[in-house]
Order: structure tokens, then C-alpha cells, then sequence
């Protein structure tokens, strides 16, 4: 079942590019015609896009894995932020970072320091600083959150990144390019599309262009954690059937063991009767041919 429809698209302004001054040569594979000075973008090539993008995301996070969401335009900022904490994915907002992807380890330093302040402020050294250190440590503490709020659960480099604008964001491509992080994108006819992995050519200025092609990828990642929790539904039940069967294995072999002495004591019974039997047939034999 597809996830949207032409006319969604298309009621939602996905079809809206730049002005044609405005365009990059490399999206001219996406773009269906020019109208007063606007490129106008072709949506069925945006619904094949989106379609294969939302497949592939929903299998990297089948498989466990965290995808991280980046919108530092106005436009975009609010409703990527809502959309991914809705299913616990770490998203940036704010203001990218140099080194965010290729010094993540710096970056979980910040985080780290963000995490020691809270600590501060439940174990009550806190209120035993000064005023002034006081200040200085609350004004860290809402920079952190404002700058690393978004991936402070992020303890390892993301598996894939969703971005809003390519053009705006090409530091952050630039980066998960040398990490070979693979990219998804909305892309506007402004943009370069050939350094994206998966690009989805749209309108990435109108909200409701954003909110559309944005809840179409939040829909696939839902779709992917729920076939990840009935996987591991599957897989505990299996196991809890594997050691139920283990445990009762025992006692179907208990019962076979406790019957096997008596079966044997019965077998030797019988060849002792035998035995018997055959010497009484073979003594009167004897008696007679002594006579």
C-alpha cells in the first residue's frame, strides 16, 4: 500500500521549486516543467523517491539502528523536533556542529558534561555553590541542551541521516559522506542531488511540504520498530518454548529409566526358566541309556 498519494503531494505544495535563476543543472532529471519563472517539480518521480526512502529506512531501524534527523531552518525546526521524539530518534535543530559526525567523541564529551550538571543538581552540590558559579553553570547547562539536546541518547554515530535542505546542511552531508553514513534528503530544485543516497525531490521551504514527506518517514520508522518488537516477541516465545521442552525432557527419561531394571530383572527371570526347563527335558534322556 503506498504511503501517499499524487494528490497529497500535490495539495500539499511538494510540487513548488525555486525560481528558475535559482536552479542546480543536476536537478533537472526531477524537474517537469517551468511555470512564471518557478521550476515545477515532477511528483511522480517525488512518490517513486519517497517510496523507495521510506523502505529503506524502515529496514535500518528494523534492524536496531538510530536514525538522525537534521532541520536548523525555522521552516522545518519545530515539526522535525516533534516528529522525532513521537518515536525516540535523535534530531538536531539548532545549529550543526563542525566534527558532530568525525568528532563524535568530542561531541559525547559535551554530552557527557551536560549529564555531570544534572547529576550537580539532584545530589545537592549545587546549592552549595555560589551564586555566581550557580549562574555560570545554569547558562552551560540550557546551551548544551539547546545546542545537544536532541542526541543526548545518541551513544554511538547514527546509522542514517534525514535531512531538511541539503544546501543549508552541507556540512553535515559533507561529513556522513567521509563516514559513508547514508543520506536521505528532501531536496528543492536549488540543490546538488548527487551527493544524497536516497534524495526526495520536494519543496523543502513550505510547512506543509515538510510535515508531509517528514510524517511519511516518521510512518515507515513506526513500521520498522514494530516489526522489530513482534520480532523479538517471536524469538522470546520460541526460546521459552526450547527450554520448556529442555526441562521436561528429564522427566519423560526418568520414568524410562526406573522401568529399565525391572525389564532386565524380568529377561533374566525367563533364561533362568529356560535354563531349567532344558535340564529337566535332557535328564530322563540320560537315566534311560544308563539302563
Amino acid at each position: 500500500m503506498a504511503r501517499t498519494t499524487y494528490q497529497d503531494l500535490l495539495d500539499a505544495g511538494v510540487h513548488f521549486g525555486h525560481l528558475t535563476r535559482k536552479w542546480d543543472p543536476k536537478m533537472s532529471q526531477y524537474i517537469f516543467m517551468e511555470r512564471n519563472g518557478i521550476h515545477i517539480i515532477d511528483l511522480n518521480k517525488t512518490l517513486t523517491k519517497v517510496e523507495e526512502a521510506a523502505a529503506a529506512i524502515k529496514q535500518i531501524v528494523k534492524s536496531g539502528r538510530k536514525v538522525l534527523f537534521v532541520a536548523t531552518k525555522k521552516q522545518a525546526k519545530d515539526i522535525v523536533a516533534e516528529y522525532a521524539k513521537g518515536v525516540n530518534m535523535p534530531f538536531i535543530t539548532e545549529r550543526w556542529l563542525g566534527g558532530m559526525l568525525t568528532n563524535f567523541a568530542t561531541v559525547r564529551k559535551s554530552i557527557k558534561k551536560m549529564s555531570n550538571i544534572d547529576k550537580l543538581t539532584k545530589d545537592g552540590t549545587y546549592s552549595n555553590l555560589s551564586k555566581k558559579e550557580r549562574l555560570m553553570i545554569q547558562r552551560e547547562r540550557i546551551k548544551l541542551e539547546t545546542l545537544l539536546g536532541g542526541i543526548a541518547d545518541l551513544n554511538r554515530l547514527p546509522a542514517a541521516l534525514f535531512l531538511i535542505d541539503v544546501k543549508k546542511e552541507h556540512i553535515a552531508v559533507s561529513e556522513a559522506l567521509k563516514l559513508n553514513i547514508p543520506t536521505f534528503a528532501m531536496v528543492d530544485t536549488n540543490s546538488d542531488p548527487s551527493n544524497i543516497d536516497f534524495p526526495i525531490p520536494a519543496n523543502d521551504d513550505a510547512t506543509k511540504s515538510i510535515s508531509l514527506v517528514t510524517g511519511i518517514i516518521i510512518q515507515a520508522i513506526v513500521e520498522g520498530l514494530e516489526e522489530r518488537k513482534r520480532e523479538k516477541e517471536d524469538e522470546a516465545e520460541k526460546e521459552a518454548a526450547v527450554a520448556k521442552a529442555k526441562a521436561d525432557a528429564p522427566e519423560a527419561a526418568a520414568p524410562a529409566a526406573d522401568r529399565a531394571p525391572a525389564e532386565a530383572g524380568k529377561r533374566a527371570r525367563k533364561v533362568a526358566v529356560e535354563a531349567d526347563a532344558a535340564v529337566a527335558d535332557e535328564t530322563p534322556t540320560a537315566e534311560k541309556e544308563e539302563e
